[in-house]
Order: structure tokens, then sequence, then C-alpha cells
């Protein structure tokens, strides 16, 4: 797999049945390794190794309802409340990250009101801050810490 943008981690890969998989951090199974699994396991990793948020309250691939459509987000970490914190849209290296991301985010973020948005490549990551105030987000040099 691609060299990422993110320090390197001990993440578990291995071959099942010609197939290459990769343990989840948070769901502790296997998972078949796509370009855009290698990318959510490594914010997995940083979220959890770096950045100290706690794995109990960050959830992975989870089903809403937005207009009647079925989408799944890719990482949602809650604050102890039980409101989200952060909103992660994780996309395959190679694609490139545009205002098409950022609607696709945005979008999930009318159903989840989280405070924060990270959207990554893997190579590329953006930070924002959710202004609900004057309907916008702003953008962030890093990512908060958790509280």
């Amino acid at each position: 797999m691609e060299k990422l943008n993110f320090p390197s981690y001990p993440i578990q890969v291995k071959n099942n049945e010609n197939r290459t998989t990769v343990l989840d951090l948070v769901r502790k199974k296997y998972l078949v390794l796509t370009p855009e699994e290698w990318v959510r396991q490594h914010v997995l990793h940083f979220l959890i190794t770096n950045m100290k948020y706690p794995k109990s309250l960050i959830n992975v691939e989870k089903q809403i309802e937005l207009n009647g459509t079925k989408k799944r987000y890719d990482i949602v970490v809650y604050k102890n409340d039980g409101s989200i914190f952060l909103i992660v849209e994780c996309k395959a290296p190679k694609v490139t990250i545009n205002q098409a991301t950022f609607d696709q985010i945005a979008q999930y973020n009318l159903e989840l009101n989280g405070q924060f948005l990270m959207v990554t490549n893997g190579i590329n990551h953006y930070y924002a801050i959710i202004d609900y105030k004057n309907k916008c987000y702003h953008f962030l040099r890093d990512l908060p810490e958790y509280f």
C-alpha cells in the first residue's frame, strides 16, 4: 500500500483466502484492504495515538439516512454527552479532494450535527469547525484536542 502523510503505525495486515485484509482498530475485525480502508485505519491510529481521542467514543462506518437515501459515514468521534465532536470523511489516496468531497461531508453533517470535520485522502488533510450561527465552516490548521 501507498505511503501516507501520517506517522508510521503498527497496522496489522494479513492474507486471508487470497485477499489482503487489515485489522480495524475500533471494530476489532479484519476487513478487505482497499486504498480507502488503508487511509481509514491510519486516521483511526492518528486520532487514538496522536490526538488521544478515546477509542470507546469512536464509531466507524455506520449507516445514516439522508433525504430517504442510505449513506455510510467513515468515522465519527462522540463527546461524553453523546453529541458529535468530529466527523471524518476518508478517500483513497488517488482521489482528489474537491468541493464535492466537502459537500458530501456537509450533507452528512446536516443529519449528524458535528462540531468539527476532517476530510482526508491520506496525503492531504483538511480540518474545519462548523459555525452553526452563520451556516458555514471555517478551515483550521489542525484538529483540536479532545474535550
